[in-house]
C-alpha cells in the first residue's frame, strides 16, 4: 500500500516537471532569437562606421640617423679608442692617424714663413734704397747737362774739339738712362710690396696659409665622434690599417632621435595627413604599444628614389602598386632601447583630419 502511494507521488512530480520545462526553453529560445540579430546588427554597424578609418601596414621599420665617419687625411691608423657598440659623446676620440708626416709638414710651413719674412724684409730695404738711387741719378744728370752746356759753348766758339763735344753729349744720355733705370727699379720693388703690415705681404700670407693648412691636417689626424650615439661597424678600424681620405672607417648611430618609417601602399594615402594619431607595435616587444603621429609623407615612392629606378616606358609594362614612405614620430618613450632596423606594425587613424596650413602672408615693406 505504501509502495503504491510513493510511486503515484513520483509520477505526479514527473508530470509536473514535464509541464514546467517547456516554458523555460521557450524563453531561452526567444532570447537567443532576439539577441543574435542585434549582435549581428551591432557588429555590422561597427564595421560600417569604422570601415576605412584605420590603415595599417607591417612594412615598417625603426629608423635612426647613421653617421659614416671617414678620415679627412690619409695615413695608417696609429691608435683605436672605441669598441663595437660602445656609447660615445660628441667630441670623443674614435681613432688617431699617424701624425708624424703632418708634423713634418707643419715644420716645413713654419720654415716657409720665416723665409718669406726674410724676402719681404729684403724687398723693403731695396724699396727704401731706390729713393737714394733716383736722387743720385738726377744729380748725375744735372752735372752731365752742365758739362754738355759748357762744351757746346766752347764748340760754338771753336775752343774745343768735336770728340769732347760728343763725349759730353754721350754722358748726358747715359745719365738719363741711369735715371730711367732707377725709377723702373723703384716701381718693380714697390709692386712686389703691399701697403700695410708685414703679415699682409703676399709671400708671407701664402706661407701662413700653408701653415694653417698643415695645422688643420695635423688636427684632422684625431677623428672624433660627430654626435652622441653608439659606435658600430668597427671591423675596418684596425691598428696599422690605411685610412684613406673620404673612405668611411666606422659608423656612429645617433640614438637621440628615433622614428618609424612605414611604407604604405599608395591606395592607403587617400585620407592620410600629417598630424593624425598612430599606434605602433614592435615585433621585438609585442606586448608594448607606442603612441605616435604622422610626421610627414614622403615626396616620392620608394622605387622613384632607388638606385635603379623602374623604367615604365617599356613594352612589357606591368602595373604594380607602389609604396610611399610615411614618417611616424613617437609621442612617448618606449622604455626599452630601440635599435635601427627593428620591424614594426603601424596603424593610423585617418578619422581626424588636421586643419590645412595657412598660406604665408606676403610681407609688406614700410612706405617712406
Amino acid at each position: 500500500m505504501k509502495e503504491g502511494a510513493i510511486t503515484a507521488a513520483q509520477d505526479e512530480a514527473a508530470a509536473a516537471g514535464v509541464e514546467a520545462a517547456p516554458p523555460k526553453k521557450k524563453r531561452l529560445r526567444l532570447i537567443l532569437m532576439l539577441s543574435l540579430p542585434l549582435i549581428v546588427l551591432a557588429v555590422g554597424a561597427y564595421f560600417y562606421l569604422t570601415s576605412g578609418r584605420f590603415v595599417s601596414t607591417d612594412n615598417a621599420y625603426v629608423q635612426q640617423d647613421k653617421f659614416a665617419v671617414s678620415a679627412q687625411v690619409t695615413g695608417p691608423v696609429a691608435e683605436v679608442r672605441v669598441k663595437e657598440n660602445q656609447p660615445v659623446k660628441k667630441g670623443d676620440l674614435l681613432f688617431r692617424i699617424d701624425p708624424r708626416p703632418y708634423q713634418i709638414a707643419l715644420e716645413q710651413a713654419e720654415a716657409q714663413i720665416a723665409s718669406a719674412q726674410v724676402s719681404v724684409s729684403k724687398l723693403q730695404a731695396e724699396n727704401a734704397g731706390t729713393g737714394a738711387d733716383i736722387q743720385a741719378a738726377q744729380d748725375n744728370l744735372l752735372i752731365a747737362q752742365r758739362d754738355f752746356g759748357r762744351y757746346a759753348e766752347l764748340m760754338r766758339r771753336g775752343f774745343t774739339t768735336r770728340v769732347q763735344y760728343d763725349q759730353a753729349l754721350h754722358s748726358v744720355q747715359e745719365a738719363k738712362q741711369r735715371l730711367a733705370n732707377a725709377r723702373n727699379q723703384a716701381q718693380v720693388t714697390a709692386a712686389q710690396l703691399r701697403q700695410g703690415p708685414a703679415d699682409a705681404q703676399p709671400a708671407i700670407a701664402a706661407a701662413m696659409a700653408a701653415r694653417d693648412r698643415a695645422l688643420l691636417d695635423l688636427k684632422r689626424t684625431e677623428v672624433r665622434a660627430p654626435v652622441d650615439g653608439y659606435v658600430s661597424q668597427t671591423d675596418r678600424l684596425q691598428l696599422g690599417a690605411m685610412a684613406v681620405q673620404g673612405l668611411a672607417m666606422v659608423t656612429v648611430v645617433r640614438s637621440a632621435e628615433t622614428w618609424i618609417e612605414a611604407n604604405y601602399k599608395e591606395t592607403d594615402l587617400r585620407n592620410m595627413a600629417p598630424g593624425q594619431p598612430a599606434e605602433v607595435k614592435l615585433d621585438a616587444y609585442p606586448s608594448h604599444k607606442l603612441r605616435g603621429h604622422v610626421a610627414s609623407i614622403g615626396r616620392g615612392t620608394g622605387s622613384e628614389f632607388s638606385v635603379l629606378p623602374a623604367q615604365n616606358a617599356t613594352g612589357n609594362w606591368v602595373k604594380v602598386t607602389q609604396r610611399v614612405p610615411v614618417r611616424i614620430a613617437l609621442d612617448e618613450s618606449p622604455g626599452r632601447p630601440l635599435l635601427a632596423g627593428l620591424s614594426a606594425e603601424v596603424k593610423v587613424d585617418t578619422k581626424e583630419q588636421p586643419l590645412p596650413p595657412r598660406p604665408a602672408q606676403p610681407q609688406r615693406t614700410a612706405q617712406r
